[in-house]
Order: structure tokens, then C-alpha cells, then sequence
């Protein structure tokens, strides 16, 4: 096993679990090689290598980012990936079944339990590569505005970061001019937000895509049309309380592919800035082997 850490997500939890993680490998008879990466792009070289090597399986420690680092590494070629969520928001353990607490992600691993999911494969103006695979949500709007804000407070509040966020990004926002593409079909519109799901949660625990499935071969397409400053900041709260929540300017639908383009657009996805539409989206289907609670 390769072991990569991020030893400051949550608070330095990554780096107070990883003398216990550790612990539960050798006493299962792994062997293992542990990295404590120093910045993403270390994690990203140490998540590389670890394939490149051809380990049994690649466990990232950390929040989103290490979950999104881990599952660009292992997509199509065979490794699975085992996540400890030791972040904040948690979200993609959250959305496929490991929950928030770290031993859940250990024990998925240590028992062997490997299920294969989909993920969504993203082309276009990535800021890092050809292509990223993604395994929650890529969003474009208000939601990616309400991320950049969150990442950039100066103190680590968690999911309360998002809440703040979405109340200071609510008070300057307007609505923005989409140019879509689902499936071969063009919309244009304007919206508060598209987002596109491939596990359905984000933002510490909105589950933006209620009835989303890791092994149908399709993506959930949120489209939030025009609505009021007031209704849009108690959207989320309510997508928290009630997933199944209805709202006429809330649109679902369900695609293969999709192209969100549009002027002053920014996309981001697994919490983390992702590049400038236009993008494409195309759901892969299986193409993610993960250590996880088989349902």
C-alpha cells in the first residue's frame, strides 16, 4: 500500500490520524509506504509515483482535495483507492459511502471491500492537465463563487465557512449568461447556478443531487434559474434539511455529457478550482475502483 497524507487538513487531523492508520496496516499484515506531502503538488507527485509503481492500492488521509488528488491517480488503471477522510467537508466519502469518520475509511481497506463507481471525466480549460475526473460535483456560479470564498477565509470554520460564505457572496450576486449543451442539446440561459454531479454531494453536506447513482452511467445536472438574493441564500440551507426539496426555479435532469460554457464563468469541483469554461463533462462510467462499504 501507498499511504499519502495531508498532515494539515483538519486542523492537523491528517497528521495526528497517520501513527494510527499505520498501526491498523501492520496489524493486517500490510506493507506500506507512507508520504506527508509538504503541498498539493507533492501529493499529486507521491499519488503518481504510487501508481507508477504499481502498488495494491493507493490511501490518501485528508479532506476533498486528497480524495480529488487520489481519484485522478487511480481513474481507469486498475489501482483502488482507499480515502481516510480527515478534511472538513468530507463530501466524497460522504457521497459514496464511507462517511465522515476516519475509521470507516480504514476499515473499507483493511477488509478488502472494493466496489467500482463512475466518475465525471471533465475536458476544456483545466488548470491542470487535459483532463480531470471528479468525484462529487463540478460546479459553475454561485456555488463555485461561494467555494473560492470559503477556501480563501482566513480561519478553517469547516461546513460554518460555506453557511458565512454563502451569505457574503449572496449580498453582490447576479444572475449569469449560460450556454449549455446536454446531450447534444443547446440552451441558453441565464441562471444563478449549474452544477453537475457525479456523487451529489458538496459544500460540507448539501446534497445537491438527491437521487444520484454511482453505477448508472449518467451525471445529475442542477440548473438553479433566476431567483430572488433572499431566496437563493435560503436555497442551500433547505437542500440540507430536505434533499428532496422542490422550488420552480430548481431544475433536475440527467445527462451523458454536457458543455457548460459561458462569459465570466470559473469552474471548480471536489472543492477545488478547476478551470475556465467551457467544459465538458462526460460521465465515466466505471471508472473508479474504491475501497469502500459495499451496498
Amino acid at each position: 500500500m501507498a499511504l499519502v497524507v495531508n498532515p494539515s487538513s483538519g486542523r492537523g487531523r491528517g497528521d495526528r490520524l497517520t501513527p494510527q492508520i499505520e498501526h491498523r496496516f501492520a496489524a493486517a499484515g500490510f506493507g506500506f509506504v507512507t508520504t506527508r506531502a509538504t503541498s498539493a503538488d507533492h501529493a499529486r507527485d507521491a499519488c503518481a509515483a504510487a501508481i507508477a509503481d504499481r502498488v495494491d492500492g493507493l490511501v490518501v488521509v485528508g479532506g476533498d482535495g486528497m480524495a480529488h488528488l487520489g481519484v485522478n491517480a487511480c481513474a481507469h488503471t486498475g489501482v483502488p483507492l482507499g480515502v481516510v477522510p480527515a478534511g472538513t467537508g468530507n463530501d466524497f466519502c460522504r457521497g459514496v459511502g464511507i462517511g465522515r469518520a476516519w475509521s470507516s475509511g480504514v476499515d473499507a481497506v483493511v477488509r478488502g471491500r472494493v466496489r467500482t463507481i463512475d466518475l465525471a471525466e471533465v475536458t476544456g480549460g483545466l488548470y491542470h492537465g487535459d483532463r480531470s475526473y471528479v468525484g462529487c460535483v463540478v460546479s459553475t456560479g454561485f456555488d463555485e463563487r461561494v467555494n473560492a470564498r470559503a477556501n480563501n477565509f482566513s480561519i478553517d470554520l469547516g461546513a460554518a465557512a460555506y453557511a458565512w460564505a454563502v451569505l457574503r457572496e449572496v449580498r453582490a450576486f447576479t444572475p449569469l449568461r449560460y450556454r449549455l449543451t446536454i446531450d447534444g442539446r443547446q440552451r441558453e440561459l441565464d441562471a444563478m447556478l449549474v452544477a453537475v454531479a457525479n456523487s451529489g454531494i458538496f459544500g460540507g453536506g448539501i446534497r445537491i443531487a438527491p437521487d444520484y447513482d454511482l453505477t448508472d452511467g449518467m451525471l445529475d445536472v442542477v440548473i438553479v434559474h433566476t431567483i430572488s438574493k433572499l431566496q437563493l441564500a435560503a436555497l442551500f440551507p433547505r437542500l440540507i434539511i430536505d434533499p428532496r426539496f422542490t422550488h420552480p426555479a430548481l431544475e433536475r435532469t440527467r445527462a451523458r455529457s454536457i458543455t457548460v460554457a459561458g462569459d465570466g464563468l470559473h469552474g471548480a469541483a471536489d472543492g477545488e478550482p478547476l478551470g475556465v469554461p467551457p467544459l465538458t463533462i462526460t460521465a465515466a462510467r466505471g471508472a473508479l475502483r474504491l475501497f469502500a462499504p459495499v451496498r
